[in-house]
């Protein structure tokens, strides 16, 4: 079956994104959803990959373009997962490279990506393809 990964530019490509972002985000609703990431698109130049085969959504991947004044141009991915059901079967990976490509192709120095510490098997993954810790994320409710 032949594999695809592209942006989310339509609604409908929106939603169809939502089963399998669910899945990393439980606390978001189908209601909301479409609303929510058309919001951060266009507020903080969010952008919405995804990987389909044929029809289905099997890896999904929220992230933006930002300068830092400490390394300078990054891509930051918010969100990345891959649906339950096709877990290493290489969707992950060939999500991680496009980002890392799209990157480069927009002129970034580097790709960050912030994981909660309780996700040890996804910190596996990102070990297993060349990223490594390089600093303390740190925050505070409000």
């Amino acid at each position: 079956m032949a594999e695809h990964i592209e942006i989310a530019s339509t609604d409908t490509q929106i939603a169809e994104t939502f089963e399998v972002m669910h899945q990393l985000r439980p606390n978001l609703t189908l209601d909301g959803y479409v609303k929510r990431i058309r919001g951060l698109m266009s507020t903080e130049r969010f952008k919405l990959a995804y990987l389909a085969e044929g029809a289905l959504v099997r890896a999904v991947a929220g992230f933006r373009l930002m300068e830092m004044l400490y390394c300078g141009r990054i891509l930051s991915v918010d969100d990345l997962v891959v649906d339950e059901r096709v877990r290493s079967h290489g969707h992950g990976a060939r999500m991680l490279d496009w980002l890392a490509e799209s990157g480069r192709l927009e002129g970034c120095n580097e790709m960050q990506l912030i994981s909660r510490v309780v996700r040890e098997q996804a910190h596996r993954f990102y070990f297993r393809h060349g990223m490594g810790i390089d600093c303390f994320h740190f925050r505070v409710e409000l």
